[in-house]
């Protein structure tokens, strides 16, 4: 048997597979890669050679940066952003802001880099607003394959198009050339998801859609009975306290107040210094009057100018959060006795409050004076300190953390510890892409090393950010490009359908082109497909003696048409897990977009660019 026909058996056989969903992906994928080594069609070295493919080093890349985009709350911020433009009951303001947003950025970065960056935001968007991520992730995607076509570093193809067009000595196409044919692309594309996305997209959500915790801090103060009488005081450089030790902070004489904790000025943590500084919080609780009239006494400056603060902001903010932890069966804490201001053993933590069987052990009860709380099995305690400290510390075995500090944080607080850096980052990245200084990989990988250096993630934590299912999918599949080139497999169908059309005139020659790359698009990378397409399609363009230009343009625009299975590209890999998508749900929303695209390609190029 020849080495085309066990391509095309293979290509079958894992199509089959991919659509009847039976297998998971990555198994699929796999066996893919073995097959075409197992067959003699190519090397180990050819068939394992994806995986050092800079494209998939790239790829894992982008998914450490977009990470430290989320974990320092950046995605949040511009969650917050789209929402408040949108509106949270507009679908069609929200569509169209997050695909025009989308579609700029990919001119800018490419489509990988786009999409990575902005789907957790998307995400983030669809837990805080109860809509299903199958509605909102399919459409960033499709849209960022339109917005490709805006300018010259949309995709590498466009970069391919324009040398081939120098080759051929027609000329290559202006940087922002792409958009007379990417503003009409993006435009239909916007209209097609807006009118018939909702019919033609699942009503579904991935299956490890995170919580909506916008709300965490206000839902934890209100059930822990903090959501008012909680002051935060600044001391001042004139208060009779600085330069005393804490335990001189004596609120006897102001009955009712109460004080939970004393925190550092520069850290947010719990006092570790021996004396009391200018810049020093006092965090105490208790009746208004009071705590006015110890202010004012002390020379305390309240947190805001009202004098009074809302619980969730005092407590939790950019520099310090709250956590809620359980006391599970056989806690080595349990016996042990705690109270409301207490610091922890590690130092960096603060027990504000203690609830048994749901309901709160009073202030007066859990003091220190009152011999504090003896802690039982399903006692919840509400622990405050800085974000960094409920990382390290909550990891004990003797509690249980109810939400984790890192998920709520990504969530609740924009633009939190970190967001200068991994925003200066991204940008340095962007602008790294955008020149084309170095090499996409080389800007990734950079990008990912400064998240680690500057501290935003570990190592460890950068290991868990990358999406592997997609990154093993995308190297494991690209052998096959290679595959279909080695063998001639490629050239022969595009030299066949040529064949076919090329007599028929050149708006026909564009036609067939368009099918041809629309269909080897679906099965591999659209770069390969391109630099199969390119050089026939010039070659039959010289023949008929008609201009190469309009076939290049129109081979760029196919080649974007990657729409019908998650397959076609890395992007679409991207966004099948978090929207909960099976293979045969990429073509419904494809088709017409792909539609769309055959006319932009046959008949709007050409009167753009005259044969």
């Amino acid at each position: 048997m020849s080495p085309i026909a066990y391509i095309a058996i293979i290509i079958v056989v894992a199509v089959v597979l991919f659509v009847t969903n039976k297998v998971p992906v990555v198994i699929v994928a796999m066996l893919t890669s073995l097959a075409l080594w197992a067959t003699g069609v190519l090397t180990l070295g050819q068939a394992l050679g994806g995986f050092g493919d800079p494209a998939v080093i790239f790829i894992a890349s982008l998914f450490v940066m977009s990470t430290g985009l989320e974990v320092t709350g950046v995605t949040a911020w511009a969650g917050q952003l789209l929402i408040r433009g949108a509106g949270e009951e507009s679908r069609t303001r929200l569509l169209l802001l997050t695909m025009s947003l989308v579609a700029l950025l990919t001119a800018l970065i490419s489509v990988n880099g786009a999409v990575a960056a902005l789907l957790p935001v998307v995400v983030v968007i669809a837990v805080r607003l109860r809509r299903n991520s199958s509605q909102l992730l399919m459409p960033l995607v499709f849209s960022a394959h339109a917005g490709s076509m805006l300018a010259l570093t949309g995709t590498p193809v466009n970069v391919l198009v324009s040398d081939a067009g120098i080759d051929a000595g027609v000329g290559g196409f202006n940087f922002f050339e792409f958009a007379l044919v990417g503003v009409p692309l993006l435009a239909g594309t916007m209209a097609i998801i807006i009118l018939f996305g909702k019919q033609l997209l699942p009503e579904r959500n991935g299956a490890t859609m995170p919580a909506d915790f916008s709300h965490h801090a206000k839902t934890l103060v209100e059930q822990y009975g903090l959501a008012s009488g909680v002051y935060q005081m600044r001391v001042r450089a004139s208060s009779p306290y600085v330069g005393k030790p804490p335990a001189e902070v004596d609120l006897a004489a102001y009955p009712g107040l109460q004080l939970v904790s004393i925190q550092e000025g520069d850290t947010a943590g719990p006092l570790r210094r021996q004396q009391v500084a200018e810049g020093d919080h006092f965090l105490v609780r208790g009746e208004a009057e009071a705590a006015a009239a110890f202010a004012a006494t002390m020379h305390l400056a309240f947190r805001d100018k009202a004098e009074s603060s809302q619980g969730q902001d005092t407590l939790f903010n950019r520099s310090s959060g709250l956590a809620e932890v359980v006391i599970p069966p056989r806690s080595g804490l349990i016996g042990e006795t705690v109270f409301p201001g207490m610091v922890t053993e590690s130092g960096d933590l603060i027990v504000l409050a203690v609830q048994r069987a749901g309901t709160e052990i009073t202030a007066r009860q859990a003091t220190q004076v009152a011999g504090g709380v003896v802690l039982q099995a399903g006692d919840t305690m509400l622990l405050q300190g800085t974000w960094k400290a409920l990382d390290v510390h909550l990891d004990d075995p003797d509690v249980l953390v109810v939400n984790s500090p890192e998920l709520v944080r990504r969530q609740a607080v924009p633009m939190g510890p970190g967001a200068r850096q991994a925003v200066a980052i991204l940008l340095g990245m962007v602008l790294l892409l955008a020149t084309g200084i170095v090499p996409p990989a080389v800007a990734g990988l950079l990008a990912a090393g400064a998240i680690i250096l500057t501290g935003i993630m570990s190592v460890e934590q950068s290991y868990r950010a990358i999406g592997w299912t997609t990154v093993i999918l995308v190297g494991a599949m690209m052998p096959l490009s290679t595959a279909m080139v080695e063998t001639g497999a490629a050239k022969l169908m595009a030299e066949h359908l040529v064949n076919l059309v090329g007599d028929a005139g050149p708006v026909a020659l564009l036609a067939g082109l368009f099918i041809l790359t629309a269909i080897l698009g679906q099965l591999i990378s659209n770069t390969a497909t391109a630099l199969i397409v390119i050089p026939i399609g010039v070659a039959a363009a010289t023949a008929m003696g008609v201009s190469p230009r309009p076939v290049l343009m129109s081979t760029a625009v196919a080649a974007a048409a990657a729409f019908l299975t998650p397959i076609a590209t890395p992007t679409n890999l991207m966004v099948m897990g978090p929207g909960g998508y099976a293979f045969s749900d990429y073509w419904k929303l494809g088709l017409p977009l792909l539609i769309w695209f055959f006319v932009v390609s046959v008949f709007i190029v050409p009167l753009i660019w005259r044969f």
